[in-house]
């Protein structure tokens, strides 16, 4: 796939998100006093082909929309196979993660980091933020693909739509745990969470 068509449509994504919320990101990089992302957990009775059984970062774009990515569904594609003719995306072995299902064309980048990986990027926990600008991503897959998940596709809630899922019984709501969310292995990471948010729940 062109990265040139990847940046086009991550322009096309984020022109969306901007539109349907009329503001910017409540928390665009270096504004950490804003309130900072959601991290999201399927609760076992959610039965969706797509979103049952997953992990989410679901970050506030203001007037009660969100933009998110689901962090624990590998595909079976890697960088180097989505993009041979790019040198950089060749030494990146690990798969790319089914981000959502708006805009798969798109590939952004999570990144385990305390700093802003650059131009684009939003600020989900102090230690963790997403780049959306194409040129950003880039650098993060020359320079910082160890410390980052690179995901296709985005989450994006209208107004009001989160919360409701979330009084359905839909999620676990939870602050965004950058070491899990980020490791390595994922296979079991859903069942962790819901063990641990279960018995959060009967603790209270």
């Amino acid at each position: 796939m062109n990265r040139r068509l990847i940046r086009h449509a991550i322009k096309l994504l984020v022109a969306l998100a901007m539109l349907n919320a009329g503001i910017a990101p409540v928390h665009a990089a270096g504004q950490a006093d804003e309130p900072l992302a959601l991290m999201l957990v399927a609760t076992p009775e959610l039965y969706d082909p797509v979103y049952g059984g997953t992990v989410l970062v679901a970050s506030p774009l203001g007037n009660g929309q969100f933009l998110g990515f689901i962090i624990n569904k590998p595909t079976i594609t890697t960088l180097a196979e989505a993009f041979p003719e790019d040198g950089p995306s060749q030494k990146v072995t690990a798969p790319i993660y089914l981000g959502g299902p708006a805009q798969v064309d798109a590939v952004f980048a999570l990144v385990q980091s305390r700093l802003s990986p650059g131009a684009g990027s939003i600020q989900l926990a102090p230690d963790l933020f997403v780049a959306l600008n194409g040129d950003t991503v880039d650098q993060i897959i020359e320079h910082e693909s160890e410390h980052a998940r690179f995901v296709r596709g985005a989450v994006i809630w209208q107004p009001g739509e989160l919360e409701s899922e979330i009084k359905r019984g839909a999620w676990y709501v939870d602050e965004p745990a950058t070491g899990l969310m980020m490791s390595k292995e994922t296979d079991k990471l859903w069942k962790e969470l819901v063990e641990r948010m279960q018995v959060h729940r009967e603790a209270i």
